[in-house]
């Protein structure tokens, strides 16, 4: 059976072959192993090197994916931030598990952190909100994240009456806006190798410690 395609993507194909992945260069912590490559995207100059897929499912099974970008990352994990009214922030209720992967197409790298969330205290929420700019703050309080709307029409008056509101004093953090707290459980670096013989190392929590990493090389 032959089927036809709009788009010919037979051809579009990329040898990955500017570094390898060894288990001795790895740091004992995927959090600062993490830090190493987001460090290294951002000397790049590799665009949107805090842009994160953050996969969800919902109380039936059915997963969602988007792009959030990351703001914290410390010993904790990884924080972003949302409406927790949005269609992730339902998720996130009924399920509290997620997966975040970054893909830093110039390195030839991936990542992948799977574990818990949670949200995170309130005061850090506050003060993140806090340095956001103005208009972002608005428009944190304007939208329905993930609602219907009739038109573009019906978000620009509701920007507009939002605006009016506060007029020129201090925009508070809404009540249904803030942060979610990641917390790795298995992290995976991928480097892109010749032929696909991709690099995959995997690091695992030790279930002796909370505290220790097992490292596993895994197949491309």
């Amino acid at each position: 059976m032959t089927v036809a395609m709009y788009v010919d993507l037979t051809e579009i194909r990329t040898e990955y072959a500017r570094a390898g992945l060894q288990e001795r260069a790895l740091n004992p912590s995927p959090i600062r192993q993490l830090e190493r490559w987001l460090r290294e995207a951002i000397d790049a100059k590799h665009p949107e090197p805090t842009a994160m897929t953050v996969a969800t499912v919902d109380a039936e099974g059915q997963p969602s994916s988007r792009i959030v970008l990351l703001k914290t990352l410390d010993d904790r994990g990884l924080v972003f931030f949302t409406n927790y009214d949005s269609d992730k922030g339902h998720d996130l209720a009924q399920n509290p598990r997620a997966c975040a992967s970054f893909f830093w197409v110039m390195l030839e790298r991936q990542v992948r952190v799977t574990g818990s969330v949670s949200m995170v205290p309130r005061d850090e929420s506050e003060a993140y909100f806090r340095s956001r700019p103005r208009e972002s703050q608005i428009g944190a309080w304007a939208s329905r994240q993930s609602a219907v709307l009739s038109g573009r029409e019906e978000l620009d008056r509701i920007v507009e009456e939002t605006r009016a509101r506060f007029g020129e004093g201090e925009i508070p953090c809404p009540p249904n806006w803030g942060g979610y707290l990641l917390t790795p459980s298995r992290v995976e670096f991928w480097q892109g190798r010749p032929s696909r013989l991709h690099d995959r190392l995997r690091y695992t929590r030790d279930a002796q410690s909370t505290d220790a990493w097992v490292i596993e090389r895994l197949s491309p």
